[in-house]
């Protein structure tokens, strides 16, 4: 999404002809999916046509996000140019859905939504939620969450009956890799894995651009990959996994010192997560120690990957971004420590601040794509968008 352009300008982005160029949009326009725009003149020049624009006919669709993790729930509206219309956030605890259904807390907070932006009712086009857990293999279903409460229960199906539109869901990990195409051009053709560190440990991956594994319904686990044979109890219920060393219960558990068959603090508070990364940036040896055996199960983890795989960068999100850096020794020798590692090196490992971003830009596009191809694709030059059933 690159905002206005002209159709000469979209032709050369393309590969297309200014021709084919100019029937599309004419299709387009038709349809209502696109407007036309008078670009202003910047030397301030009043002779001649002025140029004329096309860019995304913003309220020809709108479309609900929702991501939810063990701490939170967040719904974004958003509309057909890509644009933040609203958004709601809702803290969640460990008896939130054993206290209301997925479905009626998913839909109540939807009308929420929807009673502060009531135009967007009409164009709402489908629902789409990115989760933490593993899918049933037809996506349809969620069969484990770190969520209590949340696995098990058929809530995209009944959201998608209730309210008469397409409920997608989506793992966290893919919505990493895609979100990180798009957050960085110089990444958009390159292979890179991208790894979530917080209240989870996850990894979403791309080989030269593009997004690799089973699809949303697969199984991959890359922070339940094995660590330590019957080491640490993980959230999952196993023990030894990355997670069980690396997420922040796994920080806290070590920094206090807590034994390793101590079942896992359900959530963590951002704020204490950032205390534990402040007394290891001071010196505590505690805190210190915690995070090396972070970086160093993330660290062994990604050894493992490179043996198979081989990306120019992997990338850090998620609030454990900020403690890259902490990990980073751990990270580094337990690569040098494999064959692969030794003789190539690591790949870049950079940090991204914002833990949110990757994933609601991976969840965009991805919505917006399924819009393009299931909604408006099919659509008759005739029909206009804002009228299609």
């Amino acid at each position: 999404m690159q905002g206005a352009q002209s159709r000469t300008a979209l032709a050369s982005l393309t590969g297309l002809s200014h021709a084919s160029m100019t029937a599309i949009m004419s299709d387009l326009l038709t349809q209502g999916l696109v407007a036309e725009l008078t670009a202003d003149r910047p030397d301030g020049r009043t002779r001649g046509r002025p140029a004329t624009f096309v860019n995304f006919a913003r309220n020809a669709a709108h479309a609900a996000l929702f991501e939810l993790d063990v701490n939170r729930a967040r719904l974004s509206l958003i509309d057909y140019g890509g644009v933040l219309v609203d958004r709601i956030e809702t803290d969640l605890t460990p008896t939130t859905f054993a206290g209301i259904a997925p479905c009626q807390f998913l839909s109540d907070r939807l009308d929420a939504l929807l009673a502060r932006t009531p135009a967007a009712q009409k164009t709402l086009r489908r629902v789409a939620i990115s989760v933490q857990g593993i899918l049933e293999r037809d996506g349809r279903g969620l069969r484990w969450s770190p969520i209590q409460h949340l696995a098990g229960a058929p809530f995209a199906t009944e959201l998608s009956v209730a309210r008469g539109l397409p409920v997608t869901l989506h793992k966290r990990g893919r919505l990493l890799a895609e979100g990180a195409r798009w957050l960085d051009p110089a990444l958009h053709e390159a292979s890179v894995a991208t790894v979530f560190v917080g209240s989870t440990v996850a990894m979403g991956v791309t080989f030269r651009g593009q997004i690799m594994g089973r699809g949303d319904e697969g199984a991959t686990e890359f922070g339940h990959m094995n660590h330590v044979p019957n080491g640490a109890l993980c959230r999952c219920g196993m023990r030894g996994c990355i997670e069980a060393y690396a997420a922040d219960y796994a920080v806290l558990r070590n920094a206090y010192s807590v034994p390793e068959t101590a079942p896992p603090a359900p959530a963590v508070p951002v704020q204490q997560y950032e205390m534990l990364m402040q007394r290891a940036e001071s010196g505590d040896r505690s805190a210190t120690h915690a995070f090396n055996l972070a970086g160093r199960a993330i660290g062994f983890g990604l050894s493992r990957m490179l043996a198979i795989y081989d990306p120019s960068h992997i990338l850090i999100v998620g609030p454990g971004a900020r403690a890259l850096e902490l990990m980073r020794p751990e990270i580094d020798q337990a690569i040098k420590a494999s064959l692969v590692g030794s003789i190539n090196g690591a790949p870049h490992i950079i940090a991204h601040r914002d833990e949110t971003e990757p994933i609601f830009k991976g969840l965009l596009m991805k919505t917006l794509n399924d819009i393009d191809q299931v909604d408006f694709a099919p659509l008759p030059s005739t029909e206009r968008a804002g009228t299609a059933g």
